[in-house]
């Protein structure tokens, strides 16, 4: 069985390539915090990928309201949001300004492992989003 790899043509899809080849990890998602798709496992349909991203944006909205019934906070910033399902686990978390990265587990999936990768590919995407656009040299060298 071999793993779903990112889509070719979404720029910043290599991000999940680490997460799609742990064990039980099946589909990931990178959305904006409006819940648009900004990269998506090829495993998961165009269809699928666009209602995961415009999840994202309502998961982590009733995380927020969730948090801040309990705890009388303002704004609330969620850190992750698990669901369990008899079919796995999706887990959400931010991932740098308005984006969330999300993906789907076998029930079996070791997710503190599943959780560190996230966390690791979200400061790669960070450093990533944070350097300067190479420019082309345009001095002439002799």
């Amino acid at each position: 069985m071999s793993t779903p790899s990112p889509t070719a043509t979404d720029e910043i899809s290599w991000v999940l390539t680490p997460l799609l080849e742990l064990p039980g990890v099946l589909h990931a998602v990178i959305a904006t915090g409006d819940g648009l798709v900004e990269g998506a496992s090829d495993g998961l349909s165009r269809a699928s990928a666009e209602r995961v991203a415009a999840m994202t944006a309502t998961v982590h909205a009733a995380a927020r309201a969730f948090t801040s019934a309990f705890t009388d906070t303002e704004q609330p910033k969620p850190v992750q949001t698990v669901v369990e399902s008899e079919l796995g686990f999706a887990i959400v978390v931010p991932a740098g300004e308005n984006t969330s990265l999300a993906v789907f587990t076998t029930p079996d999936a070791q997710l503190g492992n599943v959780a560190y990768q996230m966390q690791v590919q979200v400061a790669a995407l960070g450093r990533a989003m944070a350097s300067p656009a190479r420019q082309q040299d345009t001095t002439l060298r002799s």
